[in-house]
């Protein structure tokens, strides 16, 4: 009985450290046998967090590859009757990732799971939301359409680049949002003269939302693409001379538009520059450009994990949602509100 209640009290420490602000943890470990997370290889650590989080271990399953690249799976436990959570972030390799998600909820659908519910912390090609130009897909609901046909009955997913992709699913989807994370950990820094800004017209809303909950400022910066991952700066709508701005967005792929905000605010008179977005997809040239800029500090979530080079850049800061994502699994298990969480 000694080692039982030492095994809890560690537990019990370790959900300390992935819990948001005010929120309560599990009490003792749970024994539901008809409750089960599984994962694929996209991002095991954040899996393995929020299963300490709700007092529970990962659901056992066989995720590997055939040597021409095919996916093998195999569900190594009876998952007959359970409420069933598969989480699963489509970050690079983005399609390897997604076949892993597909695979699972078939396998999961095929050994008579009652409910297969899709944890997706970053939902990948969300940007290819609609028909910009001629003869293009719309790849979010073409990926939408992907996970109800592979067995999937509902969707939670984190910050997702457009909200109306929630429209695109013909299954209940909870949209999370990493921001609770967020403004705690700027709240806390106490930032002087503090002004948000929104890198482009189309984050107004979050920049906004997230202005009010830090009691800040807001500031627009208008920018024009001129390609996919291209950008150029035109200028800044705001005040910005003198005070401390915060870049809000919810991806960060090249880094190009951030590093080219910061230089407009810089240009503008800033003080100082921060960035914070929910999705470090950190590809190509970002950790070089982000480690050369005139920005602070890039504080990012743990939805996707980052690469070494990532990691040991000084001025990236990874924050857990782990936490914000096991109560969110919680509510959905238990049939109570997610919304709850934002109140």
């Amino acid at each position: 009985m000694a080692t039982i209640a030492t095994a809890t009290e560690k537990l019990e420490k370790k959900q300390q450290a992935v819990q948001p602000k005010g929120e309560q943890k599990p009490q003792r470990a749970r024994t539901d046998d008809k409750f089960k997370i599984f994962c694929g290889t996209a991002n095991e650590a954040l899996t393995d967090e929020i299963c300490e989080f709700l007092g529970m271990a990962r659901g056992k399953a066989t995720v590997t590859r055939f040597s021409d690249g095919e996916v093998y799976i195999q569900v190594m436990e009876n998952v007959r009757g359970a409420d069933v959570f598969v989480v699963q972030p489509t970050c690079f390799p983005v399609d390897e990732h997604l076949m892993e998600l597909l695979l699972l909820v078939d396998a999961l659908k095929r050994a008579s799971a009652r409910r297969i519910t899709t944890v997706i912390p970053y939902y990948g090609y969300a940007r290819q939301d609609r028909k910009d130009k001629p003869r293009v897909p719309v790849s979010s609901k073409l990926i939408a359409d992907l996970l109800t046909t592979a067995g999937a009955h509902r969707a939670l997913i984190v910050d997702l680049h457009a909200p109306q992709i929630q429209g695109f699913f013909n299954i209940p989807v909870d949209h999370l949002f990493a921001s609770p994370v967020l403004v705690d950990y700027f709240k806390k820094m106490q930032l002087p003269n503090l002004t948000v800004v929104s890198p482009d017209a189309g984050g107004v809303e979050r920049a906004r939302f997230f202005a009010k909950k830090v009691d800040a400022a807001l500031a627009i910066v208008d920018k024009r693409r001129t390609d996919v991952n291209v950008a150029e700066v035109m200028h800044v709508i705001g005040d910005v001379k003198g005070r401390t701005c915060l870049i809000i967005d919810d991806i960060i792929d090249t880094a190009g538009t951030l590093v080219k905000t910061a230089e407009a605010l810089m240009s503008a008179g800033a003080a100082k520059v921060f960035a914070c977005a929910s999705h470090p997809v950190l590809s190509g040239p970002a950790i070089e450009r982000i480690s050369k800029s005139q920005l602070e500090q890039v504080v990012v979530t743990n939805t996707i994990p980052l690469t070494g080079a990532g990691k040991s850049e000084p001025k990236i800061k990874v924050l857990s949602i782990a936490g914000l994502l096991g109560r969110a699994i919680q509510s959905i298990h238990e049939e109570t509100s997610v919304s709850s969480l934002f109140a």
